[in-house]
């Protein structure tokens, strides 16, 4: 009950529509109990009239009054229960569409304030299917909650008194129905909802391999694995059915009992009445009455099982959506992280500063260890080092992707949240990472304000203009899923532009030409060099020609920082970048395989 408790606590904003919905049923409830009263006291009075079939024409016409008056009092209780439940169901879809877009976009606000650190170890069609599974049984229930629950315990309350004041021992029969019913139904609950929580759990990793196969389509095929993953999905699946057999050989075993025990109660309540009618302790009409309520009684105990159903569902899914809201960062990224600090704005001062700064990932050793350095205001600084070195690693750390486990990094502009840090950083990665959407949409992605001439003059700079001209729809030209419909090197431009366009005092550039051919990389760095005039540049490059013209270099080895300096100095050094230097003269096969672990090419 404390995940129901929560899950209204956390729609309270939606109690108006509770409310509307629950007076609905108020309505349509009374409308229905009081037909029973009507259809009794029309048998009574057509009894009457039968026994009296030798009276006058005036009883005759008063009676025919009579039955066509309650003739038109059914109508019009029927009327009113078809209006309000009507007005009911209209407010209980608004509820539900309110209530998934209160659920929906707070998993969204919640998933967006996580940590990168998250997202490294959950599928991304995993995510989605637990929202879509959770907020789909959420609002099932409490549509049928609000419904039903007013109807529920309207119905009970009144058949109860109804029952106690003709005959005391039908209520007490009724008392011992729905305490039982309740008990054995509580008896079926903790093991369906221990087989539901399984089945999600196959549910949710079936869907999110789903999304990753299709997000990587092309792969899947170039390697001819769809077979595979076709009976990777389907096992999932199969898993699920087998646990719903198990789940439902249960659910209809403890059913039968139940309305085993409830036909027996029911039985004894027909009985009574049918007997104190012979023996004159009831009129036809009041027989037919109670035996219209005992039909009431009944809807509620019946209805019971669909709102435990329901609410079961709701539990287990709301289970797996509130383990996400609860989450806080603190809770994923390591204890002892230190935040960004910002940098004094002196002109003369750096720009950026990393302080004794050590981190690795989950509980692993670190990447990075003692990382201390800075970049002044207008510097270019290049990263050289082995593959998995953490070049990019430290990247991640300067734009606050992860929190380190130790020392401290300072940033102009940076202030008390990190989107006041990412502000002042403009960033390529190797990865283009598009949007579906257009080309300009895109390209203004980090400065949605952006004129369309300030879109397209960034276009020229990073020679996206140049494939642009040839498509049928320009800039409006929709790319698909991540840029599918583009080349890799489209959509880098795209991704330079991008960076381009945002304009900001700091750039980072992650391989950003990697996959382009010669004629766009070229293309690109004479744009990327007026981006970086007069602008703090931090450069993850893979071409020794791009390394030789920064300001100056810094190696990294073994998760540590080996030597800082300009290109000319470090070539005489003797350190990583000479190393580079002579293998980029050699002409081996070795010496390329040697360059090529440094990710980086003549």
């Amino acid at each position: 009950m404390s995940a129901l408790a929560r899950i209204l606590r956390f729609t309270r904003s939606l109690t108006p529509y509770y409310v509307g919905i629950m007076l609905a049923a108020m309505v349509v409830t009374g409308a229905g109990l009081a037909i029973p009263f009507i259809t009794g006291r029309a048998t009574d009075v057509i009894v009457d009239a039968i026994e009296q079939s030798g009276a006058g024409n005036d009883v005759l016409a008063a009676t025919i009054r009579t039955v066509l008056l309650l003739a038109l009092a059914l109508l019009l209780a029927e009327l009113v229960d078809t209006v309000m439940s009507n007005v009911g169901g209209y407010w209980g879809d608004v509820m539900s569409a309110r209530m998934r877009t209160i659920l929906s976009t707070r998993y969204f606000e919640k998933l967006l304030s996580l940590p990168q650190r998250y997202f490294d170890n959950e599928l991304t069609g995993t995510i989605v299917a637990r929202l879509n599974r959770s907020i789909a049984e959420i609002t099932n229930f409490m549509k049928s909650l609000a419904n039903m629950f007013v109807t529920l315990i309207m119905t009970t309350i009144a058949v109860l008194i109804i029952s106690a004041w003709h005959y005391w021992p039908l209520a007490a029969l009724l008392l011992i129905a729905y305490p039982l019913y309740l008990w054995l139904t509580a008896l079926t609950s903790t093991r369906w909802q221990h087989l539901e929580g399984r089945k999600n759990e196959h549910v949710d990793v079936a869907s999110g391999r789903f999304a990753e196969v299709v997000g990587q389509i092309r792969v899947v095929k170039s390697f001819g694995r769809e077979r595979s993953e076709q009976d990777q999905f389907a096992q999932h699946f199969d898993t699920t059915v087998e646990l719903t057999g198990e789940q439902s050989r249960h659910w209809h075993r403890m059913d039968v009992i139940r309305r085993a025990a409830l036909n027996l109660i029911f039985f004894g309540l027909y009985a009574i009445i049918f007997v104190r009618t012979v023996q004159g302790h009831f009129s036809p009409g009041e027989m037919v009455m109670l035996v219209q309520l005992m039909a009431m009684a009944r809807q509620p105990v019946t209805s019971l099982s669909y709102v435990v159903d329901t609410a079961q569902r709701a539990i287990a899914g709301s289970r797996s959506y509130f383990e996400v809201m609860s989450l806080e960062p603190s809770q994923i990224e390591p204890t002892g992280s230190h935040p960004h600090q910002p940098a004094t704005s002196d002109p003369d001062g750096p720009v950026v500063r990393f302080r004794d700064v050590r981190f690795g990932y989950d509980n692993d050793a670190d990447v990075l260890d003692g990382i201390t350095f800075e970049i002044a205001r207008g510097e270019r600084v290049a990263l050289v080092g082995e593959s998995g070195g953490g070049k990019s690693t430290l990247i991640n750390l300067l734009m606050g992707l992860y929190a380190m486990r130790d020392g401290q990094i300072e940033v102009v502009g940076a202030g008390s949240d990190l989107e006041s840090l990412r502000t002042n950083i403009g960033v390529v990665f190797q990865d283009a990472s598009l949007f579906s959407g257009t080309i300009a949409e895109n390209i203004a992605y980090g400065r949605p304000e952006a004129t369309r001439a300030e879109i397209e003059a960034v276009a020229r700079r990073a020679a996206v203009e140049e494939f642009v001209r040839k498509l049928p729809r320009g800039y409006d030209t929709m790319i698909g899923e991540r840029g599918m419909k583009l080349s890799g090197g489209q959509k880098q431009r795209i991704a330079v532009a991008r960076a381009m366009l945002k304009d900001a005092p700091i750039l980072v550039l992650d391989e950003a030409t990697s996959a382009l051919d010669t004629k766009s990389e070229r293309l690109v760095q004479a744009g990327l060099e007026n981006l970086m005039a007069d602008r703090t540049s931090l450069i993850i490059a893979h071409r020794l020609s791009t390394i030789s013209e920064v300001d100056r270099i810094i190696t990294l080895r073994d998760g540590r920082i080996d030597e800082i300096g300009p290109p000319a100095q470090l070539a005489a050094s003797g350190g990583i970048y000479a190393e580079l230097l002579a293998l980029q003269n050699a002409s081996t096969a070795s010496a390329r395989k040697r360059m090529k672990s440094y990710d980086v090419v003549g």
